[in-house]
């Protein structure tokens, strides 16, 4: 009996010790959120890779919208449609992504996801913090991420996982800037030259 008692409390010391570990993450995570999210929008340079190789570039956002530059293409999202532009074929694909098509190309978007459908968890690294994203739903295109986040709250990597495999994305270079509403829309002015297609 006497056993039996102590790993019930060894078990409820564990559940307790996991929930401020999740309490602590969603905290970090906040933060980190309200440092990313500023109204007037941010930009920085990011660099991804994965099973469909590898790409760098620019990004500016501002709540959920973004825009994004690489080599190859120009994407603009204004929080409902995207547009991407690529740059060899001059062609501008229309559509509506997921939210894995948009993770995959705003490094930001964890701090739209993180306050739902993740169990969070925490540990101490060099300069910061690795913030572990589990989804409860294991359906989700977004099954599991790991976030490191610096002292000054900016995160530096994201590694997602989908069913495809991992992704890594890094971010440097964090501005906070004001950035206007036109940013993250195309304008065809602009590309009189393009094919635009609309996949929605």
């Amino acid at each position: 009996m006497k056993k039996l008692s102590l790993v019930f409390i060894a078990l409820l010391a564990a559940i307790g010790i996991y929930a401020q570990n999740a309490a602590q993450a969603r905290k970090i995570l906040d933060k980190t959120a309200a440092v990313i999210g500023r109204k007037g929008g941010a930009s920085a340079n990011f660099s991804i890779s994965g099973k469909y190789g590898a790409s760098s570039g620019t990004i500016s956002i501002k709540g959920n919208k973004f825009n994004a530059r690489t080599p190859q293409a120009i994407i603009w999202y204004d929080g409902k449609t995207q547009w991407t532009y690529m740059k060899n074929s001059q062609e501008v694909n229309i559509s509506t992504p997921t939210e894995a098509q948009q993770q995959s190309m705003n490094p930001y978007k964890f701090i739209n996801i993180y306050k739902n459908g993740f169990k969070l968890g925490m540990k101490n690294v060099s300069g910061g913090w690795q913030i572990h994203l589990y989804a409860t739903n294991q359906k989700r295109t977004i099954k599991e991420m790991y976030i490191t986040i610096s002292k000054n709250y900016l995160p530096q990597t994201i590694k997602m996982r989908q069913s495809n495999g991992w992704s890594t994305i890094k971010v440097s270079n964090f501005k906070a800037k004001n950035l206007s509403d036109a940013t993250f829309k195309f304008n065809a002015k602009d590309y009189p030259h393009a094919e635009i297609i609309d996949l929605r």
